[in-house]
């Protein structure tokens, strides 16, 4: 057989558990096999917990050792070397230079306290021999080579001082360093925007192409690999269920998991008055054929207003040299009217204000221009003491529910004292009944009550929040990019959550996103930002189908639609 028949990587039999404790192992990996082809895209999907970042990890020889298991008869070979019986320094030579790993989180993956052109460099000098003037020299073509601006002055800038898709673009720098044969790219473009995340798919096509590169593509997003992959791997609780061609997979799934997948993703063209879920297809209530009934949306002359908000303005004012100082305009005279049980979607790119609007209405950031009508009063002049009253009746969902849940505190404590501050309920025993009422709203079972954040999954936490949120009965609800980084499954149950408690409470909503196709589904009008100021404003079937602003356009034009 030909070199360039045999696969670069073959995985067989791979099966891995995690020590838990002494008595304890949990398997996560149930005799997973696999080839990935040289000079091809793979792309390997499932929910979290589905194994594909274990996989992956197994293949780069990251796993704790003292935690994990690799069950005898596993084989993972690389070019026609058995991974699991090299030596330790030899396995961590040739991931350095012939397999490397872009990582999801940039900025956890990435070192803080060193420029991102002395941690390239350290790629070329520990991997390539090359002293310190070559190395510099390299990464000062790497940087331009993945398209950051400016190398010269980029090259001595920290993490920190880089968006999120830059530094995305140096970790994408730091893994083709040394050309390697396979990159493993693990959901490398999860909650960046649709115009980014198109440019880093763009790129690394671009360079799988210019050095002959494999690509192990991991991701929970359909739409992209349906553009990207030549061959697609469906994982699901540690097995794998369906794999094949790109174009078989999707245009004629065989397993009931990858269609259940397929379908639960909002879609454009669609707006079902509820998203299936994973389960609605597993247990057959669903079926991919089905005629769901569509929820129409919009805005009419005969909405109720209930904020309004005019010339809304938010500066920062920025250290610049010793004493100097400029200023910084995120939001530019933005007006919109919210309508009573209605959701109004806010979209553009990290830095287009839109995350600055829904803090400045919550007072979280102080205004420095315009005016919030809510019932007749200006939210942004009111005193703190008289903006009091108003924090109940407006609340916010935070993107990331990891950082906004207090890890000491149980499910219990967290929906309790907002309750107490704001003394809604006449007791505390009538609290707790209203906290056990709120947890099966959302969801979850009583036994939450008594747990940590840390015991639940993005899905459950971000629904804790929503739960926090309830406990307030608010009147308007700011989403702030609230369902970016979960699964599809996940999401349309958040989603399915969101709508039920609009059509039960009257609840306005401020959805706040870059997924275009979740603010489709749920918006019934849609403000686009750029630079801080509104470019375009229309009911959201509307502006889909006839968008006005060339920057809405290129938005639309970037949206994933390979699924």
């Amino acid at each position: 057989m030909n070199q360039d028949d045999t696969p670069l990587l073959s995985v067989r039999d791979l099966r891995i558990s995690f020590r838990v404790d002494k008595k304890t192992t949990v398997e996560a990996i149930k005799g997973i096999s696999f080839d990935l082809p040289r000079n091809s895209t793979v792309a390997l999907v499932g929910e979290s917990g589905s194994g594909k970042s274990v996989s992956s990890l197994a293949v780069m020889g990251l796993l704790p050792p003292d935690t994990t298991v690799v069950h005898e008869g596993a084989s993972v070979r690389f070019d026609g070397r058995e991974l699991f019986e090299l030596p330790v320094a030899e396995r961590r030579k040739l991931c350095g230079r012939e397999i490397s790993m872009i990582f999801q989180e940039p900025m956890s993956s990435l070192n803080p306290v060193f420029t991102v052109g002395f941690q390239i460099g350290e790629v070329l000098r520990l991997h390539m021999g090359m002293d310190k003037r070559r190395a510099r020299a390299r990464t000062l073509e790497l940087l331009a080579e993945v398209g950051i601006p400016d190398p010269d002055n980029k090259i001595d800038a920290y993490p920190g001082q880089m968006s999120g898709g830059q530094q995305q673009r140096v970790m994408i720098a730091m893994a083709i360093a040394c050309e390697p044969k396979l990159l493993i790219a693990d959901e490398p473009t999860t909650a960046l925007d649709v115009t980014i995340q198109k440019q880093i798919m763009e790129l690394i096509a671009r360079l799988q192409k210019k050095h002959q590169m494999s690509v192990l593509f991991i991701t929970h997003d359909l739409g992209l690999v349906g553009e990207i992959a030549d061959r697609v791997i469906v994982m699901r609780h540690g097995e794998v269920r369906e794999q094949g061609a790109a174009s078989q997979v999707f245009g004629a799934p065989a397993d009931a998991y990858t269609r259940a997948l397929l379908h639960c993703r909002p879609k454009l063209d669609q707006r079902p008055v509820r998203l299936p879920v994973i389960d609605d297809y597993l247990s057959g209530r669903t079926a991919p054929g089905d005629t769901l009934a569509q929820r129409a949306r919009g805005t009419g002359e005969g909405d109720q207003p209930v904020l309004v908000v005019n010339n809304l303005a938010k500066s920062f004012w920025l250290r610049e040299g010793l004493f100097g100082k400029r200023e910084f305009k995120a939001v530019k005279d933005v007006s919109f009217t919210l309508a009573r049980g209605k959701t109004l979607g806010v979209v553009g790119e990290s830095g287009s204000g839109k995350t600055t609007v829904g803090l400045t209405l919550l007072r979280l950031h102080r205004a420095t221009g315009g005016s919030a009508l809510f019932e007749g009063r200006d939210l942004v002049a009111m005193s703190d003491r008289d903006y009091q009253p108003y924090k109940r009746r407006i609340q916010i969902i935070f993107q990331n529910p990891y950082a906004s849940l207090n890890p000491r505190f149980t499910v219990g404590q967290i929906l309790l004292e907002p309750m107490r501050i704001h003394r809604i309920g006449a007791n505390d025993a009538e609290r707790v009944e209203m906290a056990y009422y709120l947890l099966k709203r959302v969801g979850l079972p009583e036994q939450a009550y008594h747990r940590y954040p840390h015991e639940f999954s993005g899905g459950q936490r971000q629904r804790i929040a929503i739960a926090r949120c309830l406990t307030m009965k608010p009147e308007i609800l700011v989403c702030d990019e609230s369902v970016s980084a979960l699964d599809v499954s996940v999401q349309a149950q958040v989603l399915n959550l969101l709508q039920d408690l609009q059509d039960e409470y009257g609840m306005s909503y401020i959805f706040i996103s870059h997924d275009l196709s979740v603010v489709k589904y749920i918006s019934d009008q849609v403000m686009v930002m750029h630079h801080g100021s509104v470019v375009e404003m229309a009911d959201s079937d509307a502006l889909y189908r006839d968008p006005q602003h060339p920057y809405t356009r290129s938005l639309l034009a970037a949206i994933p639609r390979g699924a």
